[in-house]
């Protein structure tokens, strides 16, 4: 039998998605989510109401694909929709951010039963779920070591799909960074829904980066994914600052610029604190790349408020953005508030958009000259493509194949979003 993933979402799903693969190709053939298969698993997104939309939209194309499939629906779309039979009649199996490790499991149970099994309740606190992997299908591979949040903040779904913060423990996260470094792995992104609130009850994040630094052979960068600013701990900075193998890049979330919305949305600092912090980050780490989210259009903002997190952001000097325009979403705060227009949330996502494309121009001409150390992705034609520290593209004409290695670079000149070089 024949099996396919379609993965939505963030890096955390995408983590579960290869661990679903890892599961399921010890008994079926993985073909793409393009083909016919037997089996369909949807790791579904409820982070944007596009991401909403297309986990339905995948539903109905695996049915229409193959009439016949089970069709399995996983992960946060399901746990805060799961009521709403309308969406979900083309699906056998529903698992929502509970028992995912149970999906073979309910799929033998199926194919055996024939029988729908619907795997969802409401849940606040529960165990971490822990899905160790011997590979990743790229490159840099991702370890997730948190799930769950905390925050609510104001426009956000995410506490309710993925419900309370839990980590899992420093000694099974080590072992874990083994198996995938052993798999291949020069360089590790730990990931979770809350990355930054990692704890075990005994050891903080740096504590968990410096065990892996030193007892993980072959470790050569551990790169954070998106982390707040309040987490960003004086320890955390002196341990980059001291050691290269941390990779020289922090996305920290702002989402506006402007005090006023960050209290109504519930975020824990203000734009003094963001901005003093980073020029903090700055004077200990020279040339690291910070990067960072906005939302365009947040409920109740008015244009003046729009300008001032434009300027804000223009002062922090951040490398680049990501930029979502605020979509509604039930079952949050701000649902209830009075709406930006649909095209006035669209211009200003414009406006921030081309604000991201100066202020990355700028970074990359900072590159000009310089050596970076890149983990090479993709050799075609000649041409190495990976990223830097800082996480920018780097190309280099090469008929070496230097995939999974990471080496030195001369910055010679800027193609569209890329850096050029040569080997040293």
């Amino acid at each position: 039998m024949k099996f396919a993933i379609c993965n939505l979402g963030c890096k955390v799903n995408n983590y579960e998605a290869n661990w679903y693969s890892q599961a399921l190709g010890e008994k079926y053939e993985e073909v793409s989510f393009s083909e016919a298969a037997d089996i369909y698993v949807i790791n579904s997104c409820s982070v944007t109401n596009t991401a909403g939309s297309k986990s339905r939209q995948m539903i109905h194309r695996a049915r229409k694909r193959n009439p016949k499939a089970v069709i399995a629906a996983v992960s946060c779309y399901v746990q805060l929709e799961y009521r709403n039979e309308d969406i979900f009649t083309d699906c056998d199996i529903l698992i929502g951010s509970r028992n995912k490790k149970k999906l073979p499991q309910y799929i033998e149970e199926f194919l055996h039963t024939g029988q729908r099994i619907v795997d969802v309740g409401p849940f606040e606190i529960t165990p971490f779920e822990e899905m160790a992997l011997c590979h990743f299908n790229q490159t840099r591979a991702y370890l997730k070591i948190q799930d769950g949040c905390n925050q609510f903040c104001g426009y956000c779904t995410i506490p309710l799909a993925r419900g309370r913060e839990r980590s899992l423990d420093l000694d099974r996260v080590v072992e874990n960074a083994r198996l995938l470094v052993q798999g291949g792995h020069q360089e590790l992104v730990l990931t979770g829904i809350h990355t930054g609130r990692w704890n075990d009850g005994k050891h903080d994040l740096a504590d968990l980066m410096q065990a892996l630094l030193r007892e993980v052979e072959g470790l050569q960068r551990i790169r954070l994914s998106s982390i707040e600013m309040t987490e960003v701990s004086d320890r955390l900075i002196e341990l980059m600052a001291g050691d290269r193998r941390i990779a020289r890049h922090l996305h920290i979330p702002l989402q506006t610029g402007n005090d006023r919305l960050l209290k109504l949305n519930n975020r824990p600092y203000t734009t003094k604190e963001y901005h003093d912090r980073i020029n903090e980050i700055r004077e200990r780490i020279p040339g690291i790349s910070i990067s960072s989210d906005i939302i365009a259009g947040l409920p109740t903002e008015t244009d003046q408020e729009h300008e001032q997190t434009m300027a804000f952001i223009e002062s922090c000097r951040l490398s680049f953005l990501h930029v979502f325009p605020y979509a509604r979403k039930q079952h949050t705060p701000d649902a209830s508030l009075a709406q930006v227009p649909e095209n006035v949330r669209k211009q200003r996502a414009a406006g921030l958009t081309k604000l991201s494309q100066r202020l990355y121009n700028d970074y990359m001409s900072s590159f000009l000259n310089k050596e970076v150390e890149v983990l090479f992705e993709t050799s075609e034609n000649g041409l190495l493509k990976g990223h830097c520290s800082e996480y920018v593209e780097v190309t280099v004409n090469s008929q070496s194949d230097l995939r999974h290695q990471i080496c030195r670079v001369h910055i010679d000149g800027i193609e569209g979003e890329c850096l050029k070089g040569h080997l040293i």
